[in-house]
């Protein structure tokens, strides 16, 4: 099953996805509906409003999470790349929701920076509350998967050891364009990035450090997630940053990011007006 959340004229709808049509499930987004303990009877049984899903505009799936949580240094090839060591646990940073942006929205270059790259990165979206779980109890709480791109001004990422300052740019950062329930989703799908239509990431999902369970049981022993919550898992290979010399988004860069069986996104790079 696919879910979104669209933008319609009262607000934000949370839909199904069919073929070519996207039906509304009667919530306001899916973030509220994955708060519902039967959410996928709901979903699948839902007859509301239908929407031509070459007509709607997505907002970000979940439009304001509770939290995002994002893991750096998780694909081994970007590790490398960036002269690190493979992690032993983890690394862990946030961003907030100001920063989503929906699946063909516009991506705002911040006047302040002149370094923003691209991380595509698989996003794990949680169903399900949970505190401390296991691996099994971690896997049933995902509600789906998702495709997000990590947009990051390096120069202010680098400014300090802490990432934050660098990661959270308001109106930076896509999620979707839909959620993908885990029994949809190849175990082989693969992850591509291209700028301008020049392919500049590409690796399987598969290919992560720390996978989406055990991400999901690391972070729930430090925090209770609770549905509609983010895992961005890492980025592999290719950034921007590493290439000698540099490249970064400029005003009209266009962004695409996918992910083979849940979808695109395509955001254009523009400066703040």
């Amino acid at each position: 099953m696919k879910l979104a959340t669209i933008r319609t004229d009262g607000g934000h709808a949370a839909v199904r996805v069919d073929g070519d049509a996207a039906v509304e499930v009667g919530a306001r987004d899916v973030r509220e509906l994955l708060s519902e303990p039967n959410w996928r009877e709901r979903a699948a049984n839902a007859s509301g409003r239908t929407h031509r899903l070459s007509t709607v505009d997505y907002a970000p799936v979940v439009p304001e999470p509770g939290k995002i949580f994002c893991v750096g240094l998780n694909y081994r090839n970007h590790i490398l790349e960036m002269g690190r060591e493979l992690p032993e646990y983890p690394t862990l940073f946030a961003k907030f929701a100001d920063a989503l942006i929906g699946s063909r929205d516009d991506i705002e270059l911040p006047a302040v920076s002149d370094a923003i790259d691209w991380e595509a990165e698989l996003a794990v979206i949680i169903g399900t509350t949970v505190r401390d779980a296991g691996l099994d109890q971690a896997r049933a709480a995902i509600a789906g998967y998702s495709v997000l791109n990590d947009v990051t001004a390096r120069d202010y990422q680098f400014r300090t050891k802490e990432w934050l300052q660098g990661k959270t740019f308001e109106a930076t950062t896509p999620l979707g364009p839909v959620l993908v329930t885990p029994d949809e989703l190849p175990a082989d799908a693969e992850m591509t990035c291209e700028v301008d239509g020049e392919p500049v990431q590409k690796a399987g999902i598969g290919n992560l450090v720390f996978g989406p369970a055990e991400l999901v049981s690391y972070i729930s022993k430090i925090i209770t997630l609770r549905p509609g919550d983010v895992i961005a898992t890492g980025t592999p290979g290719g950034v921007g940053h590493a290439r000698k010399p540099p490249r970064y988004l400029t005003d009209g860069s266009v962004l695409t990011t996918r992910i083979t069986g849940i979808g695109e996104l395509v955001n254009t790079a523009r400066g703040r007006k």
